[in-house]
């Protein structure tokens, strides 16, 4: 089995649980990784969706132990509660199954440097909270209903993954306008902190972005667009998307930051998956 190298890795928001979740495309990608570090930012298990409704598949099981085997091949995995598995935090400064569980953790890259890792639903104004598509929870979730109905649609002749929900936000002016401020908020605390920058999940919406010298990180979900943000040794972050195809979204370097552009994002996984170079860029190894 191919393999994929890289120094560090970071997932969110994979809401293992829930119907929506395309935990075959993140098993994939855990069963192919080669890294130091694993961090799990927040909402890998849905508890609150399960205190609602009972509902498991076995490939959520699957995902599980794939991480517990990471874990157990000397992996560093630190997982990091959100608002979804939010239970999970009263067990922080634990180690479960060689998983060290944390509320928050600083990542110091292999260019030096430091970034505060966190789930990101701190950011959330009060007076929105986590319905922060101003459409509603009952509009959020038939977006992603609608989402998986495409995509159980597509697997059927064979069309490679489409993104639906995220091209909707991508096009909606106020869930733009949301996303906007809170990566401001963001960027702003990391900056008044005294990091580098700040790696975080919790909206749905992976991001490479520089706000006024300091990098806002998002890793994105499992459940929409399927993302994970990887480090190569040199320290240069990287914001993959991984379906049929592997695809580059967005890379932060010393020397440039190349973002993730908000009208690119949901159509760069149709594209050809090979464009600049992203090959060499994805650090495969057999």
């Amino acid at each position: 089995m191919t393999g994929f190298h890289c120094r560090s890795a970071f997932i969110s928001d994979v809401h293992l649980g829930t119907p929506d979740c395309k935990a075959a495309y993140l098993l994939h990608f855990l069963r192919r990784l080669r890294c130091e570090k694993l961090y799990l930012v927040g909402d890998i298990i849905d508890v609150e969706a399960l205190s609602r409704r009972r509902w498991w598949h076995p490939s959520h099981s699957a995902v599980i132990a794939q991480v517990l085997a990471l874990a157990r091949r000397g992996v560093e995995v630190v997982y990091i509660p959100g608002n979804h598995d939010a239970p999970l935090r009263g067990l922080h400064g634990q180690c479960v199954g060689g998983v060290r569980i944390a509320l928050d953790a600083v990542h110091v890259a292999a260019d030096g440097r430091r970034y505060r890792v966190s789930h990101g639903d701190e950011f959330d104004p009060a007076r929105i909270g986590r319905r922060w598509m101003l459409l509603g929870e009952a509009m959020h979730r038939l977006v992603c209903w609608s989402n998986r109905r495409l995509h159980a649609w597509r697997q059927r002749l064979a069309l490679p993954y489409l993104p639906l929900s995220i091209i909707l936000k991508s096009r909606i002016g106020k869930a733009l306008a949301y996303i906007r401020a809170y990566e401001q908020r963001v960027a702003d605390d990391a900056r008044e902190r005294g990091f580098d920058g700040h790696i975080c999940g919790h909206i749905h919406f992976g991001h490479v972005r520089e706000l006024g010298g300091v990098l806002y990180l998002n890793d994105g979900d499992w459940v929409e667009h399927c993302t994970v943000l990887v480090e190569d040794g040199a320290g240069a972050m990287e914001l993959l998307h991984w379906s049929e195809h592997a695809t580059a979204l967005g890379r932060a370097s010393r020397e440039r930051v190349w973002p993730s552009p908000a009208a690119v994002l949901p159509l760069a996984p149709l594209g050809a998956a090979h464009r600049r170079g992203e090959a060499d860029a994805l650090h495969r190894t057999a």
